[in-house]
């Protein structure tokens, strides 16, 4: 599943299925526009485990796994953490907006993959907002000097190389426009909850300028030097089928409040070229990191590294605490797991990607002993 797509034709569909796997695909796109930002987190949980049950029901099904891609690993991450240990892992006082009771008994997955999973459908929110807009009620109002197209701050058509000042300055306005627009809808539901609201449930929330959606990712989508190799050495997956280990170079108000925030401190938010700092991750309801610690069951996370979403693998596999872990990226791979032949030197550099990173996720899937009696 991918959080609010349809995903009922993706590459899993078709390539677990050959090599022996019964898969389900689902689409939670709440109104099947496709157009995003229409789904909250309890209904992201409860859709997740409506496919989980159905399955569970089925006779000839003894294990569950369950696998998520780009947003859909943090709703996975997220299901995964809150089926496990019930709502308590969703209703602490770290949370911007707890979840209700409703999470309770959520049925749990044998085992999880996360596939090219973003940093949370909250901090790709995060990373899209446009630091330049001046007033919420329009974005009209443009403070010029952290214009990201701008040549005077480094940006050229065949790609961006921006200055140091201009890159704290811009990272210092996302954390600034985001903190307000927080405690702005942070005051708008307590209004709410307090019968103050302009609705007695909800109100509705813009925000200009600040869909997750890749393209809109502001800063790391222009200057590849962001989000650009990994800390330490991990397995890269080969077309051969060889690898080797190596640091990887790539190649509403409640709602809001509930799936799309997350708390940064300005005075240390930072992206760099291998981390993303400043950032309380346990503080939003759908950052994987925040997440995967909760997780007891196999985990399998993978990055693809024709996209800057692929580092986000290791920054799960480090803070995942299961027993079962187990990390690798595939070489060449677009954030779509087809093959970056944009990426090649020359034609078939990476080979069929896909086939790579499928025969990794089955050979994971049937090591003897983890799903499969030895």
């Amino acid at each position: 599943m991918h959080a609010e797509q349809d995903y009922t034709t993706f590459y899993p569909c078709s390539e677990l299925p050959v090599r022996g796997y019964t898969t389900l695909c689902l689409n939670n796109a709440q109104s099947k526009t496709g157009l995003m930002n229409d789904l909250d987190f309890e209904t992201m949980m409860t859709d997740v485990g409506t496919g989980v049950q159905f399955l569970r029901n089925l006779t000839d099904i003894d294990q569950v796994i369950i696998w998520g891609h780009s947003g859909g690993g943090a709703m996975m991450a997220a299901y995964q953490n809150v089926a496990e240990n019930g709502a308590s892992a969703c209703n602490g006082t770290e949370k911007l907006y707890p979840c209700s009771s409703a999470m309770d008994g959520l049925p749990a997955a044998d085992g999880v993959l996360l596939i090219d999973a973003n940093f949370g459908l909250s901090t790709m929110t995060l990373l899209s907002l446009n630091p330049a807009i001046t007033n919420e009620t329009t974005g009209a109002d443009i403070n010029s000097k952290l214009n990201l197209y701008s040549a005077a701050n480094g940006w050229t058509e065949n790609g961006a190389n921006y200055t140091t000042t201009f890159v704290r300055e811009f990272l210092a306005g996302v954390a600034a426009r985001w903190n307000r627009i927080l405690a702005s809808a942070t005051e708008r539901n307590e209004l709410i909850a307090a019968g103050n609201g302009d609705y007695s449930d909800d109100e509705g929330l813009v925000i200009p300028d600040a869909n997750y959606l890749g393209f809109n990712n502001k800063l790391i989508t222009q200057d590849v030097r962001y989000l650009a190799h990994t800390i330490y050495k991990w397995p890269l997956l080969h077309k051969d089928g060889s690898n080797t280990t190596q640091v990887v170079p790539s190649t509403t108000i409640t709602r809001f409040l509930s799936t799309f925030a997350i708390r940064v401190d300005a005075d240390n938010f930072r992206v760099t070229a291998d981390n993303i700092t400043g950032v309380d991750w346990t503080s939003s309801q759908t950052a994987p990191i925040g997440s995967v610690p909760g997780i007891s069951k196999p985990l399998l996370t993978m990055g693809n590294t024709g996209h800057y979403e692929y580092l986000n693998a290791e920054k799960i596999y480090l803070a995942a605490t299961t027993k079962d872990k187990s990390i690798a990226f595939t070489e060449g791979a677009q954030h779509t797991i087809d093959t970056c032949t944009a990426c090649e030197s020359y034609p078939g550099q990476y080979g069929d990607t896909v086939k790579t990173a499928f025969n990794f996720m089955d050979k994971w899937l049937s090591q003897p002993g983890r799903f499969i009696s030895a």
